[in-house]
This record gives structure tokens, C-alpha cells and sequence, in this order.
């Protein structure tokens, strides 16, 4: 697909306009994501300890990573969850909560997901029952699910029932959904929540797999970022 967006030349009044923010870590593999996102535009990584606000992005990325704190939703720290990254917590809560309120597109990935329902006031499940169905790396169909019929997920990918790979032990709980928030998938054989959206929104989705590992061989994937690509489109103009 020929790419859909192009950088605006420094020094003018627009220059910033169509810089994508990439949230991630000095310890996470960005470049899946800068790869999935690069037939559309070029995302700049923004780490830990950025001070920039996402109103000088044209959108969101959030990418995957370590486990959220659980201080964050109220609870105390399982065995079983990783060794927070606070500095990454305070920068996505802070940059999500700008982009929300200035309704930039968002797109959140894996942990991504989970950010968005924590920031919006949802939990989180710190380890799943069925973790072993969940956690399986390098597999590119780790298990099905279900999309709910209506959504813009739907839309998007013009699928009621989706192959995803899967690599994670926590999931958004479903009796504690963040404000504003709708379920869109959840997991074929547990009923896991799988993605949700914002309908109040411009462009807010995320999903609880990794669709930047599979983008090149997965149509529902390519087709996410493309929605997410064109929806980035439609603001700049």
C-alpha cells in the first residue's frame, strides 16, 4: 500500500503535525511497531522521562511491554506481576489522557490496551487462570476470538471471529471496564477481553495481541493499521 501520509517539512506553521508518538521503553523491541507503522508514516519513539505532550503528535501508539503497576488500579502487587516501570506509567497515563482530551487517534497494543483501562478508571486481572493459553510466544494463532458485532473493530476488520497471536498473563478485567470504554473481543475459549474502543471517539482501539508480528501475513492486522493510518489522515487535513 502506497504510503498515506508524508512528514511535513521543518519551519513551517504544520511541521509537527503528522508525528506519530510511539510510547515505549529503553528495554522493548520498537521495532516491530516502527515497522508496521512505517508504509503510512514514520512513528518517533518517546521514552520514559519525555516532557512532550501529545498534542505535539499527530496520534498515539502504545506499545507492549512490562506489566502496570497495580497501584495504579487500587491493589496491592501480585506474586506473579513483574517489577513495575513507573516512570512508563506516569508518561502513557499522562499522554493518553492529552490525547484523549484533544481526541487524537489512538491506537494501544498488548499493554497498550491495559494502560487505556487502567487510565480510564478500569483494573486489571494480574494473572490469568488460563495463562498457558495467553502467554505463547512465537506462535503466530495462539487461539481465537470473537468480535462483537456493530464495533468499529468489527469494521475494521470485517470478521465476527479472528486468529491472534498472544504473549501475556494479565488482561482487563471484565466487571472493572474503564469510563467510556466498550468490549469489542474477547477470547474464543475463556472469555478474556481481547479489545475494546472508544465510541465517543475519533480513533480509539486496542487490542490485547500483537498485530504489529503479524501484519505482513494477517489481513485483519494490516487492515487495523491501516484504519488507524487513515484515521490519522482525516484530522490532518
Amino acid at each position: 500500500m502506497a504510503r498515506v501520509l508524508q512528514s511535513c517539512q521543518s519551519g513551517g506553521e504544520n511541521s509537527n503535525m503528522l508525528r506519530v508518538a510511539l510510547t515505549t521503553s529503553n528495554d522493548t523491541n520498537a521495532q516491530p511497531y516502527e515497522d508496521a507503522l512505517r508504509p503510512y508514516f514514520d512513528a518517533e519513539r518517546v521514552l520514559p522521562g519525555d516532557t512532550r505532550a501529545a498534542t505535539e503528535f499527530a496520534a498515539l501508539v502504545l506499545a507492549g511491554g512490562h506489566d502496570i503497576n497495580p497501584a495504579a488500579y487500587g491493589e496491592a502487587r501480585a506474586p506473579e506481576t513483574e517489577k513495575p516501570d513507573d516512570a512508563r506509567d506516569e508518561l502513557e497515563r499522562r499522554m493518553l489522557g492529552e490525547a484523549l482530551a484533544a481526541d487524537l487517534p489512538v491506537l494501544a497494543i498488548c499493554r497498550g490496551a491495559q494502560m487505556l483501562n487502567v487510565a480510564t478508571g478500569g483494573k486489571l486481572i494480574q494473572h490469568l487462570p488460563t495463562t498457558a493459553m495467553h502467554r505463547r510466544r512465537g506462535i503466530l494463532h495462539a487461539h481465537d476470538v470473537r468480535v462483537r458485532e456493530g464495533t468499529r473493530l468489527a469494521e475494521i476488520c470485517g470478521a465476527a471471529r479472528l486468529d491472534v497471536n498472544s504473549r501475556h498473563h494479565q488482561a482487563i478485567s471484565p466487571e472493572h471496564v474503564g469510563a467510556g470504554l466498550l468490549v469489542t473481543a474477547t477470547s474464543a475459549g475463556d472469555e478474556v477481553v481481547e479489545a475494546v474502543e472508544m465510541p465517543a471517539h475519533r480513533f480509539v482501539v486496542g487490542v490485547q495481541w500483537h498485530p504489529e508480528d503479524s501484519v505482513g501475513v494477517r489481513e485483519s492486522d494490516r487492515r487495523l493499521f491501516a484504519a488507524f493510518a487513515a484515521a490519522v489522515s482525516d484530522r490532518a487535513k
